[in-house]
């Protein structure tokens, strides 16, 4: 669980990095005294990286993150247990579509290897939270099923590109 905690898309970092650039660019103190005369230059480069067409790995990780924080988003439910539960489900599956997108698009073997792993154990954890739900009426977290993931049929002009 720590290692897709870890795992990041280098396009949601670069947008980070260009929001926080630009907030100590347009706070109350003077970016480029303050930080440097490479700020203005930091921030035309990481925009100009945000903006840059992704390749399809790069849009199958953007389209399984995107679809994880939405279903980590809905409701949470008033008891701890079960928000856990409805919260870790939507967690575990982005694991397993990142995972498919590794080995869709991934070379080395030991990445496919803990990919493979990830789906299989992600994958039992995932009915295992499901099951407690259900033993207790509770309903699970919804999984978007119109998010494209690795090996559905990415729609490029829906996702702007």
């Amino acid at each position: 669980m720590t290692k897709q905690r870890n795992h990041g898309i280098a396009t949601s970092a670069r947008r980070w990095v260009f929001a926080a650039l630009a907030v100590l660019a347009l706070g109350g103190c003077d970016a480029s005294n303050a930080v440097g005369d490479g700020v203005k230059e930091k921030m035309a480069k990481a925009e100009a990286e945000a903006a840059a067409p992704l390749n399809p790995a790069q849009a199958a990780y953007a389209a399984a993150n995107a679809r994880m924080h939405a279903d980590m988003g809905t409701a949470i439910d008033a008891d701890a247990d079960v928000a856990f539960m409805q919260g870790m489900i939507p967690h575990h599956q982005g694991a397993v579509d990142m995972a498919k997108v590794v080995l869709e698009h991934g070379k080395d073997p030991a990445t496919r290897a803990m990919a493979a792993e990830i789906i299989k154990t992600q994958t039992a954890e995932i009915k295992a939270m499901e099951a407690w739900l259900a033993a207790r009426g509770a309903k699970p977290a919804i999984v978007s099923p119109d998010t494209a993931v690795a090996n559905d049929a990415v729609d490029h002009k829906a996702m702007g590109h």
